[in-house]
């Protein structure tokens, strides 16, 4: 990783006629700027959840205000320029110029109209630098919403018609002609808010998210669990603990995690979580189930199409024992074809739905196959092309073929109409 990597932000100071002009026929023009601190904020805040986990420095590129009106605003751990004279690209071009001249190495530039830009994609930025000329994040406006570079190319910022439909694809030709290396699936197309239609993206983006992780003695694995959630946006962590008699509890606290109490029992933990979490989309995790990096916009982006009821991950597992990539990719098929995601994925949906549903049924076993069940009949299951990584303990103790056997006969038994008491003494005797 270098040293001598640096975010520039391209924003204005948040003075009200001024501000995102072209939302003040809906927000008026106190609410217009008002939204634009926000975002400008919300930027920044995942530029700093980014620098504390890798050594990048920061810049504000501003229009209007000074650089005392900027700081007093924004703080004084960061540096502040002014964007200067001249369109999109002559402001970008000196941008550049002036902090690969300062000895950076790799800089990347983006603006605060696109609320799913997060920490995640920042890093992924950065780490396409390390091999690639070029990083460029698609806007679904036709722009970008994210550009990075090793070096000046100034020929990427020359006749460009900016604030149209052609800058993307005028870019990516400019740098195809010019022999720079880039990846054009590395980072994701995004959404702006710019338009008066565009709100209903920035209300989306900002629903808050509680992950509720069932734990009963888990103190060996629950702090590399809860380490997997942070650097996320608007989330907050329900620990629903089923009376652990060793340091589960105090590991949980210590992080500044919520913790409920309940009667053993995942689904009955589950449900205690619930009721106490406070997001509009409820995650349930295992608490030996490691996150994806930037879980949480893919989550937002994945509840905001109205036919997905439920969503989960795809399936990895920890481990080199033989037989777990085959274990993995059956997951993933059985998951995507017959909607069918289990609870280790890490099931999410919007919280209202959970509640309409009444919850988990409170069964020993065979609650998420259940609840899983019941949801896809009243919409679509959406699995988010991103792998939660889980703990291959089970498989390693038992062996893969008598765990999965084990797991398809539980399920064939339920299916069957096997008391549910029944399954769950005979798996768990295994």
């Amino acid at each position: 990783m270098s040293l001598l990597e640096q975010l520039i932000i391209f924003t204005r100071y948040p003075k009200p006629g001024t501000a995102k002009t072209r939302l003040i026929p809906a927000l008026g023009a106190e609410g217009a700027a008002d939204l634009h601190r926000q975002m400008t904020q919300h930027t920044l805040a995942q530029a700093r959840s980014l620098r504390s986990a890798r050594s990048i420095t920061i810049e504000i590129r501003f229009t209007g205000g000074d650089a005392a009106d900027m700081r007093a605003w924004l703080g004084d751990d960061i540096s502040y320029e002014p964007q200067g004279e001249g369109d999109l690209g002559d402001r970008l071009t000196r941008a550049f110029d002036a902090a690969l001249n300062q000895g950076s190495q790799s800089v990347v530039v983006v603006g605060t109209d696109c609320p799913y830009l997060d920490a995640a994609l920042l890093d992924t930025a950065f780490d396409a630098l390390q091999q690639r000329d070029l990083a460029l994040g698609p806007a679904e406006d036709g722009g970008y919403y994210l550009i990075g570079l090793r070096k000046l190319v100034p020929e990427l910022f020359v006749e460009i018609p900016w604030s149209t439909a052609e800058v993307w694809q005028r870019t990516v030709a400019i740098a195809q002609r010019l022999g720079l290396s880039l990846d054009l699936d590395g980072l994701p197309t995004l959404s702006d808010v710019d338009y008066p239609q565009d709100l209903p993206t920035w209300e989306q983006a900002q629903r808050k998210i509680s992950v509720i992780i069932p734990t009963l003695n888990e103190v060996k694995i629950l702090a590399k669990t809860l380490r997997s959630v942070q650097h996320s946006s608007n989330v907050e962590i329900v620990v629903a603990d089923g009376g652990s008699h060793d340091e589960t509890i105090a590991i949980a606290q210590a992080q500044g995690v919520r913790v409920v109490r309940a009667s053993p029992g995942r689904a009955i933990q589950m449900n205690a979580g619930a009721r106490v979490a406070s997001g509009e989309i409820l995650l349930f995790l295992h608490s030996d189930t490691h996150l994806p990096k930037g879980f949480d916009r893919r989550i937002r982006q994945t509840l905001n199409h109205p036919s997905v009821i439920v969503g989960a991950f795809e399936l990895a597992i920890s481990g080199t024992v033989a037989g777990l990539r085959l274990v993995e990719w059956g997951v993933n098929v059985r998951s995507r074809r017959l909607q069918l995601p289990y609870g280790d994925q890490g099931i999410f949906l919007r919280a209202e739905t959970f509640r309409k549903l009444g919850g988990f049924p409170e069964l020993p076993i065979m609650e998420d196959f259940e609840l899983v069940c019941r949801l896809r009949r009243l919409g679509r299951v959406a699995i988010v092309p991103a792998a939660v990584l889980t703990s291959g303990r089970r498989w390693q103790k038992l062996g893969v073929l008598k765990t999965t056997l084990i797991n398809q006969l539980a399920i064939a038994a339920y299916l069957l109409g096997v008391s549910p008491d029944r399954i769950a003494r005979w798996y768990r005797d295994k």
